[in-house]
């Protein structure tokens, strides 16, 4: 659906926005804008990744931001962001998404003499910071939340294995912004050359900073969080064997001396005494009472 929010009478420039975009969409506005078929095509494709490229008339952009409602279970980049395709020259920008995005639809609400809609770099540069501090709230709000939860989990809670299902999909999601956020950093290097340099472009570059250092801390401590949970289900797991390990070291002295009474033969003079039951059951207690004492003394118990 094409939609024109700006146009060329009442503004320095037009600015037309496309959802669902398909290649009819592009007859006349390729012909229109003189775009070419290349970037047409990366603009129809789903899973792009962000990039910048640089033509005659034009400037195409890609860029990518965090979607408004992000499932639990997310850990593919279609399913965690969203795409915007940019094509903007000095008179014009053409944007096309597929799903409504909250803050291009804020922008498209705005009054058109506003400062954001000035120029076509102006724009641009919003939309671009936009879908920066998206993943800048997400890693703040949500995502931190959530790793609070899982690190009182961890260490607080005997029930752990549940959780590691959703910290796996945590851990996924922020690999997923972390490659993007590469990507990024050539689109908001390429805004901060000279010729394109503003004061927009300088919050543009701390904005970029900022969120990458938050996700490569958020990374670590991720990493950090899954590497104590092994680290404390193995020392679970060793206490464990701890435990069998004393119960077997009880029961095998035991073990040999009820198998040897077990044993089938006709002489054996303590089969026929009076008191040869109890001396024996006598015996295992005594044995046990010395093995208990020993483990004592060594603080295995």
């Amino acid at each position: 659906m094409i939609v024109h929010i700006l146009t060329p009478e009442n503004h320095p420039f037009e600015w037309i926005d496309i959802t669902n975009p398909t290649l009819e969409d592009f007859k006349e506005l390729k012909e229109k804008f003189n775009l070419r078929d290349e970037s047409i095509r990366d603009c129809l494709e789903v899973g792009h990744l962000p990039k910048i490229e640089e033509f005659d008339n034009y400037h195409f952009l890609i860029i990518r931001s965090t979607r408004s409602k992000l499932e639990e279970d997310s850990d593919s980049l279609t399913e965690i962001t969203d795409r915007i395709s940019i094509f903007y020259g000095n008179n014009f920008v053409i944007t096309t998404h597929r799903n409504n995005i909250t803050f291009l639809e804020n922008i498209k609400r705005l009054d058109p003499k506003s400062r954001v809609l000035a120029s076509s770099k102006s724009l641009v540069n919003t939309l671009l910071s936009e879908a920066l501090k998206s993943f800048e709230t997400l890693v703040l709000g949500d995502m931190s939340t959530k790793l609070d939860e899982y690190e009182e989990i961890v260490f607080l809670h005997q029930k752990r294995k549940p959780f590691l299902k959703k910290l796996y999909y945590i851990k996924r999601q922020i690999d997923v912004i972390r490659s993007i956020l590469v990507l990024y950093k050539d689109i908001v290097d390429y805004f901060h050359l000279p010729e394109y340099k503003n004061v927009y472009t300088q919050d543009l570059r701390d904005l970029f900073s900022r969120t990458s250092t938050l996700y490569r801390n958020t990374s670590e401590n991720t990493a950090q969080l899954l590497s104590i949970y092994f680290n404390i289900e193995s020392n679970h797991t060793n206490e464990i064997m701890r435990i069998l390990t004393i119960i077997s070291v009880f029961f095998m002295p035991l073990t040999f001396i009820v198998g040897v009474y077990g044993m089938n033969f006709d002489i054996m003079p303590e089969l026929h005494w009076k008191y040869g039951y109890p001396i024996v059951l006598g015996a295992m207690l005594l044995l046990s009472l010395i093995i208990y004492l020993w483990f004592k003394r060594k603080k295995w118990l």
